[in-house]
């Protein structure tokens, strides 16, 4: 088969970014705004109530969380990619909101699966300690933290966060998933401009986690906690109380990585869905 071929449906990848401050989030949900309802219906609105099926995304996220790098996939009827294949990108910018776009319209094949093809995600968290809080330009997707942050503080209660772990203490439980997952990277940069960025890269992620860590590591950037206190709470097989969970805004989907070779792609969904989550 062609990439996207499946007889009378074209498979289509779809590079998406949003602001998510009047998202409720990436789910559907009765009576909420949502960015899966919002671009099922430009998808509905340009290839009509039966010619997109089937979107499905990388990885969730949730009220108030921003992407520049999600990733989704969409069943297009053939006809309407014919007609819409060099203009879908335009069109749909023609007809979504500003605070959501689709980057990039990318016909692949069948065996591509946007959430279980996936090799990893990619999230940005951004903290500003200065005194005056946040640039105005950037406070919606800026935490504006009260106290000063040490980046070696940061950097080490990082270190002894990364690998495979049981992260029960920093997700929101969900009856029979598991909240075993391997963190692959786990970094803070100072940028130039003083902003504090955290990079969490994982093969996936349970609800809350990356906020839940984020905001574990900043007690001790401020001081308030040893540096292995964000460590030895993975022993813990139930939610920390007493850890914060960082606000939603300072968080951003950078980015999802999968398998360079097509061919790859069904095996790596075949492995995904045989894993517990």
């Amino acid at each position: 088969m062609t990439a996207g071929d499946t007889g009378d449906l074209v498979r289509v990848r779809l590079d998406v970014a949003y602001d998510g401050t009047e998202f409720h989030g990436w789910a559907p949900q009765p009576g909420r705004r949502t960015v899966a309802g919002v671009l099922g219906a430009g998808l509905a609105r340009l290839a009509g109530p039966d010619g997109a099926s089937g979107l499905t995304v990388a990885g969730r996220t949730d009220a108030g969380v921003h992407a520049r790098g999600q990733v989704c996939h969409v069943d297009l009827a053939g006809a309407v990619w014919a007609k819409f294949s060099g203009t879908l990108v335009r069109r749909l910018a023609g007809i979504l909101p500003p605070d959501l776009r689709v980057m990039a319209a990318t016909p692949v094949t069948p065996e591509f699966d946007a959430r279980f093809s996936a090799l990893a995600r990619r999230y940005a968290y951004r903290v500003s300690d200065a005194p005056y809080g946040v640039d105005p330009l950037r406070r919606h997707d800026t935490l504006a933290w009260p106290r000063p942050l040490d980046l070696a503080a940061l950097r080490a209660t990082a270190a002894g966060l990364l690998g495979e772990h049981d992260f029960a203490a920093y997700c929101r439980r969900q009856p029979d998933r598991s909240t075993v997952r391997t963190l692959l990277g786990l970094d803070w940069q100072r940028e130039p401009d003083g902003i504090l960025v955290a990079t969490v890269t994982a093969d996936a992620f349970c609800q809350s986690m990356v906020r839940s860590l984020v905001g574990a590591m900043l007690e001790v950037g401020d001081g308030r906690r040893p540096p292995t206190w964000p460590a030895d709470l993975l022993a813990r097989r139930e939610r920390a109380g007493e850890g914060r969970v960082a606000p939603a805004h300072g968080l951003t989907l950078v980015g999802v990585d999968y398998p360079d070779d097509p061919r790859q792609w069904a095996a790596r969904a075949a492995l995904t869905r045989r894993r517990p989550r």
